[in-house]
């Protein structure tokens, strides 16, 4: 049954409500999967870099790789919101260019809103996005762009002072007009309490079950690789193991000669391949 699409409103609607249901694609079969599984959100995430390219982590991705992934999600037409990640450096070096990089994700790589990292400090680059009529969602607790700075992939806000700023930054962002805030590597309680201080739904990866939806990385979730999984992860799936199994059976199969099978092949009409065989024979 063909899904309506999803807008923005429609999921700042769901606060408080139905838990919204929002995992990352990179791709058009991977979009068409998350979309056929009955995904609210498709985030296009920078995480691409690291899941997809290869590289150490996310600050590789670029404006126009991401515009190439999200086009390529796009093209699945998906009834789920298309969430477009703002990579590091697009919305850093002035506001006029982080709404010409936001507006390009949307133009070019057919996203529905864009997502970016980081508290009040990003205040002026959401508001002036926002004006542009572009949807943001927000990003607080463990960014990845900001690694760097943090020490690494460390659980954020795990004390008082610490906390008390983040609350502060989901309020600041709440209230500029995000529609939307992921909350990553965070404490339960301090979710927990964001999730009751903001009137937009909060969506958690590693930050409890408090939160008014959930995201995982498409490939953690169905087990697509074989990396360290962060604590938060949950798969269903050991996919990676099954590709491998099916490959190497193919790899029987061809060396046995059980592959290709007649079934697998194609034919011509006896009367014609006699004509050829005989051809060949007189050419000899």
């Amino acid at each position: 049954m063909t899904r309506e699409k999803v807008t923005v409103p429609a999921i700042r609607e769901r606060k408080g409500g139905a838990k919204l249901k929002v995992v990352t694609a990179y791709d058009t079969p991977t979009a068409r999967i998350a979309d056929r599984a009955g995904a609210d959100i498709i985030l296009v995430g920078d995480t691409l870099a690291h899941v997809v390219l290869g590289y150490e982590d996310t600050l590789p991705a670029t404006v126009d790789i991401m515009i190439h992934h999200m086009a390529a999600v796009a093209r699945a037409k998906p009834a789920a919101l298309i969430a477009g990640d703002m990579p590091w450096l697009s919305y850093h070096i002035s506001v006029e260019e982080a709404v010409r990089n936001a507006g390009r994700l949307i133009r070019e790589g057919g996203a529905d809103c864009v997502k970016l990292e980081g508290g009040r400090k990003r205040l002026p680059v959401i508001e002036a996005i926002l004006a542009a009529e572009i949807p943001v969602m927000g990003h607080l607790g463990l960014t990845p762009q900001s690694i760097h700075t943090m020490g690494g992939y460390r659980v954020q806000g795990k004390h008082f002072e610490a906390a008390r700023e983040l609350v502060e930054d989901a309020r600041a962002l709440a209230d500029a007009g995000v529609f939307s805030m992921v909350l990553e590597g965070v404490p339960d309680v301090l979710a927990q309490i964001v999730t009751h201080e903001i009137s937009v739904p909060t969506i958690g990866i590693g930050a409890g079950q408090h939160c008014d939806g959930q995201v995982l990385v498409f490939h953690d979730v169905l087990g697509m690789h074989n990396d360290h999984l962060a604590r938060f992860v949950r798969q269903y799936a050991h996919l990676a193991d099954t590709a491998t199994s099916a490959l190497q059976q193919f790899f029987v199969d061809i060396q046995s000669g059980a592959f290709p099978a007649d079934a697998e092949s194609y034919h011509m009409d006896e009367e014609s391949a006699r004509m050829l065989r005989d051809f060949i024979a007189n050419e000899e």
